[in-house]
């Protein structure tokens, strides 16, 4: 009898030490922000069921995981929001549940969801808390006959949970591309009729969505996604530029990249703003089937003219030309769209070179001069920059002669000839004249 009953204690005491092996443990906590969110992560030895509840007065997040313990010391935890105060451990509504409270400044909506483990990730629970006061961006007023500036959306490539590629020293990506990203905008904005947007100005993820997203909020007329390449051969070498490809990947290289994208999706969760409702499908299509077609070949005459700076100062072009891929973030049939590879950051010589400043401003300044290169022939209407160097051209009407358009335009007969090449002072209803600038 007693060695039955001792048995049942032994394994029972078996069971009990087996299951709290398996309890997950939350081993680390961390905290990116953006402008309208907070990112919080928890660290997990494996994955958790979770419970989120929203309490006021004062406001905070309780976040309830069974089966878990939490080892990291929260006291000490480097909090990076502007909407957490603190984390802190609460008494739990029954045994076995680690309760968790998140203790906020002020209010905010929380939407929570589990990843995989991936790359140097363990399994994670991510909660996003979005202020629910956040400022909206709100889109400036276009008008037609205004004197307005080009706006240029600049995204850095990665971010947050996404280091993005690796070097040889570890490098990641992510820093690469932000440095980069913001000595573009830097020389952008000193241009007389441009103006630089950044989809992130600091460390925090963005899906590929979103970044698009950023740039249509500003009206952006230009979006430079900025990334710098890795491969699995650290020989790869040089800087390139991309567009859209509508008949998929062309080489290995774009295939090798466009997994990359694809998975860095998977290291930032999934984007629970994207909305594909809007319009009506075949509307929708007909819309997209019409400007896509412009969008790509508008992108391609951008990227030959940026790829012609860089191959000035790039110690090497990867290819000749401007190179083709399905990446998700240039699919923008409104925007003319080019991704720009600074170079392997997987090549030990190139990562060195990535990493110093003098090298990302001459990078900058290539790129810059591509987009001015561009815009001087194909500025929107009601820019500076049409106003600045795109030809006026005037259809000459009933009862026009060329001292009464010359007048009109405060030119004279003699300037108006030359620009048009014209050998007489006839001219015919519709014909085009081009309107030499004062």
């Amino acid at each position: 009898m007693i060695t039955k009953q001792l048995t049942k204690l032994l394994l029972a005491s078996t069971l009990l030490l087996g299951f709290a092996a398996q309890a997950a443990v939350i081993k680390s906590m961390r905290f990116w922000q953006s402008p309208e969110s907070t990112r919080v992560v928890f660290d997990l030895t494996s994955p958790v069921e979770h419970e989120l509840s929203v309490l006021k007065n004062p406001d905070r997040i309780v976040v309830d995981i069974p089966d878990s313990r939490v080892t990291v010391d929260l006291s000490q935890l480097e909090i990076k929001s502007d909407l957490v105060k603190r984390v802190r451990q609460s008494k739990p509504p029954k045994e076995g549940v680690l309760r968790l409270v998140l203790d906020l400044t002020k209010s905010a909506e929380p939407n929570s969801f589990s990843l995989k483990p991936y790359q140097e990730y363990s399994d994670r629970l991510v909660i996003d808390l979005v202020d629910k006061k956040r400022k909206v961006i709100k889109p400036p007023v276009v008008d037609g006959s205004s004197n307005r500036d080009i706006i240029v959306a600049i995204d850095a490539g990665h971010g947050g949970e996404d280091p993005g590629a690796r070097g040889p020293t570890g490098q990641k990506e992510k820093h690469i591309t932000l440095e980069l990203a913001k000595e573009l905008a830097r020389q952008i904005n000193s241009v007389n009729g441009l103006k630089a947007v950044l989809t992130r100005e600091t460390d925090f993820y963005l899906s590929l969505r979103k970044r698009t997203a950023i740039a249509r909020q500003h009206r952006a007329d230009l979006f430079v996604s900025i990334h710098a390449d890795s491969f699995k051969n650290s020989r790869a070498r040089g800087a390139s530029v991309w567009i859209l490809s509508t008949r998929g990947a062309r080489s290995e290289l774009a295939r090798w990249l466009r997994k990359q994208e694809t998975e860095s999706e998977l290291l930032g969760g999934v984007d629970t703003n994207l909305d594909l409702s809007v319009y009506e499908k075949p509307v929708a299509q007909v819309i997209l089937d019409l400007q896509m077609e412009h969008s790509i070949q508008a992108s391609l005459t951008l990227g030959e003219k940026v790829h012609n700076e860089m191959a000035r100062v790039a110690p090497k072009m990867h290819k000749k030309h401007v190179e083709e891929a399905g990446f998700v973030v240039l699919k923008n049939p409104d925007i003319p769209s080019i991704l720009v590879e600074s170079g392997f950051i997987s090549n030990p010589q190139e990562e060195r070179l990535l990493k110093t400043s003098d090298y990302r401003r001459k990078l900058a300044s290539a790129v810059k001069e591509g987009v001015i290169d561009y815009f001087k022939s194909h500025a929107p209407d009601g820019t500076k920059f049409a106003n600045l160097y795109r030809k006026n051209v005037y259809h000459v009407k009933r009862g026009d002669s060329l001292i009464k358009v010359a007048r009109r335009f405060n030119t004279s007969v003699s300037k108006l000839k030359q620009a048009n090449k014209l050998t007489s002072n006839m001219v015919r209803i519709g014909q085009k004249l081009v309107i030499p600038s004062s």
